[in-house]
């Protein structure tokens, strides 16, 4: 009896003994790729991002990452080649990420120290993109519907969604520290579903019908190139172009400190 009770309470020790679960932390560069951003990747206008995970090894090359982070967007034609400083959109968001990722690593870390890997999967996000105002106020965009969104003059533009789904892809480079301590670096895009998360896709919408439909401010918001020295004050006829059709992505560069929970 003694010998079954001690056998009870030691196969949860040699199961912690043998974890295969770690604990990590990221910080780094978040940026994207849309009508504000044209570069397919720079850290010009990047942000920081951080956020903490879990990551359990199903075995010693393949493993399952759970991940939270939390930073900001952000791009402005100010800062845009010449041809689209004439727009002068511009915008921010706070961005709120949840992914579920499989990694794979080429090789095994602790036996080569230095390893690469890849990962794909899941992820949900949450962004609401915003931009200051001529007097300085921040303005929400989305609500607006700056392009006619949700008005029924436009029913093939649809008021988009707020909380969204990603696919992410990437990979990086796995330094061991130690048996329970791995520092990597990486790079990891965002495929997203959606044109605005900046806010800008396709075309403006009749300048009356989106008074009418909203407000003075959607119209003051979709149009700005009259705010700048010698601007236009003709508002855009419309469907003239305003941005592109292809959908944005965003990407994140840094670096992840991972802690084994236990000695294996």
């Amino acid at each position: 009896m003694r010998f079954l009770i001690l056998l009870i309470l030691v196969l949860p020790l040699n199961s912690l003994a043998q974890s295969r679960l770690h604990i990590s932390v990221f910080g780094g560069l978040a940026n994207y790729q849309g009508d504000l951003q044209p570069k397919r990747f720079t850290f010009d206008q990047s942000r920081f991002i951080g956020g903490a995970g879990l990551r359990y090894d199903l075995s010693p090359r393949l493993a399952l990452r759970g991940e939270l982070r939390y930073g900001h967007l952000q791009a402005a034609d100010s800062l845009n080649p010449p041809s689209l400083v004439g727009r002068n959109l511009s915008f921010q968001t706070r961005l709120y990420e949840a992914s579920l990722l499989a990694e794979y690593t080429f090789g095994d870390i602790l036996e080569r120290k230095m390893v690469p890997y890849v990962f794909g999967g899941l992820a949900a996000f949450h962004f609401s993109p915003y931009t200051t105002n001529i007097d300085g106020s921040r303005v929400f965009l989305q609500p607006l519907g700056t392009e006619g969104q949700g008005l029924a003059a436009y029913p093939e533009k649809k008021m988009y969604k707020l909380n969204q789904i990603s696919v992410p892809v990437g990979g990086g480079i796995k330094f061991a520290v130690n048996e329970r301590v791995s520092l990597s670096f990486e790079i990891g895009y965002r495929l997203l579903f959606t044109d605005y998360i900046d806010d800008v896709s396709g075309s403006f919408a009749d300048e009356n019908i989106l008074r009418d439909g909203r407000n003075q401010l959607a119209v003051d918001i979709s149009y700005r190139n009259d705010e700048l020295k010698d601007g236009n004050p003709a508002y855009p006829a419309e469907g003239t172009k305003r941005g592109g059709s292809f959908n944005d992505s965003y990407y994140h560069t840094g670096i992840t400190a991972s802690f084994r929970l236990f000695n294996v």
